[in-house]
């Protein structure tokens, strides 16, 4: 009976989710109130309820703070660069252009912004294009294959921190899957480019398998040398320049000119990301001892420099910030609500109560439920902070349960939800939109079926070698 309390918030979240009848802030308010029974059961006689709750509302409110601030400031930056879409020449679907909007520049804004805004750049150019329908629709979200350092990873900083690790080694470790992982969706590409009547040529799949490893190497050696927020902008930053050069070399002083301008704003933001990280002794505030402090140069705060520069700079600034933070509101009350909830299930006992039954009713499977639970997770949540708020306290106990590695765990369910957030049920329902052909959600999910079964098959090799 205690057990079916303890996971009903759980059950309650993934059913409304799944189910549509209610939204992300709808559902979570939902499962808040479910998890009162629990929690109050779950405390011990000595801790008064009234200040637990207060005690763990505020940490999680602290904890919020940090990624809706870069999600915030991710969104002010994408508006401050937005530029006008180019006049109507169609540009013709080549293979090398399709790699570029998608696996490259769809995941460098991602890195960039968050929020899916690498999808719906990359949607757009495939348009552009002339392609359209599931096939359109899959490729466009492969753009969402950095996840973790999607909008300079505020997900993964979040997830670091409600289970007490340092988010830079959580990131380290997430980067050795989604490495192995990255080149094998050239197959998953070339194959929605054959449904969508383009041909791969074996020397193009060859290049392309080339620059998408050289991917994976950057992300792996970025994390010894950069900050883990940086990390994806510089994988997929270099590749990409080179392609843009193979495809469209400047070709006078204005097409040179018209590159610089376009780089800039995003050479300068990596740039003040490295020398903010930089600054070691940076004053910082630290209402809790025990979490993460928020120094002067944390990420959301350099974000929203840079961006503020970028919006002052244009006569319509004010317009654009306004209608950036406005996008902003609902997702803000989102990640703020999940956090809490995690606060409360994890500092009650709830999450670690329900990690030791799973752990317990596994038995020595228990390591290998790891990312089939956060693909999922990450696919119902539809983001990495909400998976992870939802779910990496509960991962973390099941593995220590296990006997997992302390950092097994946690930077495999960032990997696994965070893969699952790229093709969740809000984002394929979002890109469906997008179409606006009568592309159903089903019929993208059929074609990224191998991708999603990479993702667990992955999972279950990194716990096999490393666990």
């Amino acid at each position: 009976m205690i057990l079916a309390l303890e996971a009903l918030p759980l059950v309650l979240l993934v059913v409304l989710l799944v189910s549509g009848k209610a939204g992300p802030v709808p559902a979570v308010l939902a499962a808040l109130v479910a998890a009162l029974p629990a929690v109050l059961l779950a405390l011990p006689d000595s801790v008064a309820p009234a200040a637990f709750f207060a005690e763990q509302t505020l940490r999680g409110a602290f904890l919020a703070a940090s990624p809706i601030g870069v999600v915030a400031g991710g969104l002010l930056f994408h508006a401050a660069v937005q530029r006008a879409p180019a006049s109507g020449v169609r540009r013709e679907a080549t293979p090398w252009r399709i790699l570029a909007a998608t696996l490259l520049a769809g995941a460098f804004l991602e890195s960039v912004t968050g929020f899916a805004v690498g999808a719906v750049f990359a949607l757009s150019t495939l348009r552009g294009m002339g392609l359209g329908g599931a096939p359109a629709g899959a490729m466009a979200l492969l753009s969402l294959s950095l996840v973790p350092w999607g909008g300079l990873g505020p997900g993964t900083a979040l997830g670091a921190a409600l289970v007490g690790l340092p988010a830079q080694a959580v990131a380290a470790l997430t980067a050795w899957p989604n490495a192995l992982w990255y080149p094998l969706l050239g197959p998953v590409l070339w194959r929605l480019c054959a449904s969508a009547g383009i041909a791969v040529t074996p020397a193009d799949r060859l290049a392309q398998m080339l620059v998408l490893c050289a991917v994976s190497a950057l992300l792996l050696a970025c994390h010894a040398l950069f900050p883990f927020e940086a990390a994806g902008i510089v994988a997929t930053g270099l590749p990409l320049l080179a392609v843009l050069w193979r495809l469209d070399p400047p070709r006078d002083a204005e097409g040179w000119r018209a590159a610089l301008r376009t780089l800039a704003p995003y050479a300068g933001l990596t740039v003040a990301l490295l020398a903010g990280r930089a600054w070691s002794g940076a004053p910082a505030w630290t209402p809790f001892g025990d979490l993460p402090a928020v120094p002067l140069t944390h990420v959301a705060l350099i974000l929203w420099l840079v961006a503020g520069a970028l919006l002052l700079a244009l006569p319509d600034g004010g317009a654009r910030a306004k209608a950036a933070l406005l996008r902003a509101r609902r997702p803000a009350l989102a990640m703020l609500l999940y956090v809490i909830l995690a606060r409360w299930l994890a500092g009650s006992g709830v999450a670690a109560s329900l990690a030791e039954a799973a752990a317990q009713g596994l038995g020595p499977l228990a390591p290998y439920a790891v990312p089939v639970l956060g693909l999922a997770s990450g696919m119902v949540t539809g983001s990495n902070v909400g998976s992870n708020a939802a779910l990496m306290p509960v991962q973390a106990a099941l593995g220590q349960a296990a006997g997992l590695p302390a950092l097994l765990a946690p930077s495999l369910h960032n990997f696994a939800g965070s893969a699952g957030a790229g093709m969740s049920f809000a984002v394929t329902a979002m890109i469906c939109g997008l179409l606006a052909d009568g592309t159903r959600p089903a019929a993208i999910w059929r074609l990224l079926l191998p991708s999603m079964a990479m993702v667990v098959a992955i999972g279950w090799l990194t716990v096999w070698w490393l666990g």
